[in-house]
């Protein structure tokens, strides 16, 4: 270390220079970067549940839908279906859009003079009460358009678009906006489906950034400022950030990445702990530069590399090793947001250990900070807790170390009330528009997430006709499922039209494949053949019941899946269960994996690491007991606070351990040292307290004040991640400053314990 920091001072403006042009050529790139809020793209390309949804597009086009919802007190009135009429013909113009589906679109299948007719199920707006009653009972007994574009109480309906792949989403929305103002009227008006949610989510992503990222920059300024009362002790871990920050993000785009809603994690996440490194060695550097010293700047600038320069590499590597482990999770940007997060804080470890000293040496020595007792000054507030932390630990350890497992005993009851929700729209509050559309639709519409079930034969057969209509009532009986349809319902519908009521066929499937396949033949001499896209192939080899849940909460949707699979798994002519709500309820399964590999690969890692760094076993089990205790209450607190674990909050076990660990490290290294030069375990615990408990107060307070800016995200999810990490961290904080300090106290391990040879030195 002595021959390196010298090389530092030697070659500073070159390490300076290099830092600098480094920093703005990856800046340069962040402007071609692009936002990409598609939620379904975030997953694996081979995730099972994701391919059979695509599979299932494939057989029966796209299922995204841009839905206009008008909301009156009866939507059979004249007025209101005009304005309907009006907006599906002018959505049919829209660039982007494949087909329209609404009163005016939607067929119903009619008998007159014994024939059948196929019209639409609104085909003349009534003039009167008498006329609407008519209409009224027709849109009842349509199984298609009731439930599905007219609310059963006739107060909601929808005007739905089916979107061809590839349109953008803002162009989209702008015609769907144009195309409300160009048809006033007295209805309230929602607008909903996937383009609507995923374009909310990237103006939200933008947003977030453009005001979480100033706002986090200028409170870590302050907080500096005022921890260290010096300029360049807050301008420099500062600066060290913005390095750092501007290399993470730049990084994006040449690695052919894209923003996400987890990246509005990234900046915040770099603020709060890049930082950490830059506190250390300003911290270091104010200790030494007391009243009285005789060291000249460039000595101050060796002695902060030489005396943090390993502990800072060592915490370094444990936190990017935390951030690493979050290749476990499912989601593709948490995997890129740990990667990128490694990169941003391996390269402000090392702006910390080369760039600060090298600019340090350049300045003018500064005036001391840190006064000696001989000033008969009052103690700051800092050193006076840690003072009595001091106290507190070396005077009853055991005490301490009991109500730490009492605590944490008490607050783990929650863990077994921890639940998973990877609902999409609890990503926003219950009166933002994306979340009261996705309401009404699934209060009103059926619901907002379809689930499909696919059959593969001869689909003009009875047998499998009969087996797809048993299937369907089952489903349909469920109180979860709001709405179904499939091609068997519209041949029951048809089985009405052509027979009486007292006949053995009136809904029913015909008992022939010729009668069947008559059904279609009378159907296409008035109708479309393209009616029955979403419910059959062109072929008749694959049918589709299209089940919609009323609720989007995952627990649920997955409770739905799992009956539905129960009940088909010996049917040999049913060819995949899939769909949206298959995919959520898929992730929410994988998230609970994913933390659950995420966590364990990070503890037995760090801890590993600990070994190597101690060679020492004890040292690593130690040393991780405070991550152990902090997550128990992280997780019990997550129960009962009823905080869902999501793909947003299951990132915060590999980022609490990666930083975390850091405070013990750091405690244990110092102590170690005091230890080394002489002193008892009371006094090595109080002197490692009142001077690098310090850097470690300032450096947790800084990660506590930078992740607490993310309460006030756009997002529900990342607003609970920012309230979990401050408990998570300050949980780390004490565990570091209360509970190891008793903990070797108590234990005396002899892995902090200093050689004989030494000890006899010091005592001769």
């Amino acid at each position: 270390m002595t021959n390196l920091s010298e090389k530092i001072i030697k070659f500073r403006w070159l390490i300076i220079a290099g830092f600098v042009l480094i920093t703005i050529l990856l800046a340069s790139q962040i402007p071609k970067a692009k936002m990409n809020p598609d939620m379904l793209t975030y997953l694996p390309e081979k995730m099972a549940s994701r391919l059979n949804k695509d599979r299932i597009e494939e057989l029966f086009g796209g299922t995204e839908v841009i839905m206009v919802l008008l909301k009156t007190d009866d939507v059979l009135k004249t007025e209101t279906l005009k304005r309907v009429k009006k907006m599906s013909r002018q959505m049919k113009r829209i660039k982007g859009i494949d087909k329209v589906m609404s009163l005016f679109e939607l067929k119903q299948i009619k008998s007159e003079d014994g024939a059948m007719i196929v019209n639409p199920a609104v085909k003349r707006i009534p003039r009167n009460d008498a006329e609407r009653k008519i209409l009224r009972t027709e849109i009842r007994d349509n199984d298609i358009v009731y439930g599905n574009v007219v609310s059963k109480d006739f107060k909601i309906t929808a005007v739905i678009g089916m979107v061809k792949s590839g349109t953008s989403d803002e162009l989209l929305l702008a015609e769907i906006e144009k195309l409300i103002q160009d048809n006033p009227g007295e209805e309230e008006v929602f607008i909903g489906g996937t383009p609507y949610s995923r374009y909310a989510t990237g103006h939200n992503t933008k947003k977030d950034l453009g005001r979480l990222l100033p706002l986090s920059l200028l409170i870590m300024l302050v907080f500096l400022f005022i921890c260290f009362r010096q300029l360049r002790g807050a301008f420099l871990p500062f600066l060290v950030v913005l390095m750092s920050i501007f290399f993470a993000m730049g990084l994006i785009p040449l690695l052919g990445w894209q923003f996400t809603v987890i990246t509005i994690i990234l900046p915040v996440l770099l603020i709060a702990v890049a930082n950490d490194y830059g506190i250390h060695m300003i911290a270091k550097y104010q200790e030494d530069n007391i009243p009285g010293n005789i060291f000249n700047k460039k000595e101050l600038a060796k002695r902060m590399f030489r005396s943090l320069g390993l502990p800072l590499l060592l915490t370094g590597l444990t936190t990017i090793v935390g951030m690493l482990c979050l290749q476990g999770h499912i989601m593709i940007p948490a995997r890129q947001l740990g990667i990128l997060a490694a990169a941003g804080i391996l390269f402000a470890l090392t702006a910390s250990l080369f760039f600060i000293p090298a600019v340090v040496s350049l300045l003018p020595k500064a005036k001391p900070v840190i006064l000696t007792d001989s000033t008969n000054r009052k103690q700051p507030i800092l050193e006076r807790i840690l003072g009595l932390f001091g106290n507190l630990v070396t005077d009853r350890p055991k005490t301490v170390i009991l109500c730490a497992l009492i605590f944490c005993a008490i607050t783990s009851i929650g863990i077994f009330f921890v639940s998973v929700n990877t609902d999409p729209i609890n990503y926003y509050e219950k009166d933002h528009p994306v979340a009261v559309s996705a309401n009404l639709i699934n209060k009103n519409l059926g619901g907002f997430f379809p689930v499909s079930v696919v059959f593969k034969g001869d689909i003009k057969d009875p047998v499998i006709l009969n087996k797809i209509d048993q299937l369907e009532k089952e489903i349909r009986a469920y109180p979860e499922v709001g709405n179904t349809f499939s091609i068997a319902c519209v041949v029951r519908q048809m089985s009405r039209v052509l027979n009486d009521k007292d006949e053995a066929g009136y809904d029913a499937v015909p008992k022939t494949r010729n009668a069947v396949a008559q059904y279609f033949e009378l159907y296409n001499m008035s109708g479309n053949p393209d009616d029955f896209e979403k419910m059959v192939d062109f072929t008749y080899e694959h049918a589709v019941i299209t089940a919609r849940i009323n609720t989007s909460s995952t627990p649920v949707l997955r409770r739905v899946i799992d009956r539905i699979k129960e009940s088909i798994k010996d049917d040999p002519d049913v060819y995949m269960v899939g769909g949206i709500a298959d995919v959520f309820s898929d992730l929410s399964a994988k998230v609970v994996r994913g933390q659950f590999i995420s966590l364990s690969l990070a503890l037995v890692v760090v801890t590993l690491l600990l070994m190597a760094l101690f060679r020492s076993f004890s040292a690593g089990i130690i040393s991780v007991i405070p991550l152990v205790l902090s997550m128990v209450i992280l997780f019990g607190l997550m129960g009962l606070l009823n905080i869902e674990l999501n793909v947003v909050t299951a990132l915060l076990s590999s980022i609490m351990i990666g930083v975390g660990i850091d405070y013990t490290i750091h405690f244990l290294w110092r102590y170690k040292e005091e230890r080394h030069n002489g002193l008892s375990y009371s006094e090595a615990a109080k002197h490692t307290l009142l001077t690098t408990g310090r850097g470690i107060m300032f450096n947790a307070f800084s990660v506590i004040i930078g992740f607490a800016v993310l309460l006030m995200s756009g997002f529900v999810p990342v607003r609970f991640f920012g309230f979990l990490v401050v408990v998570s961290i300050f949980a780390c904080l004490i565990g570091a400053l209360v509970v190891i300090p008793a903990l070797v106290i108590v234990l005396k391990p002899k892995f902090l314990e200093p050689k004989a040879a030494k000890v006899q030195a010091i005592i001769n």
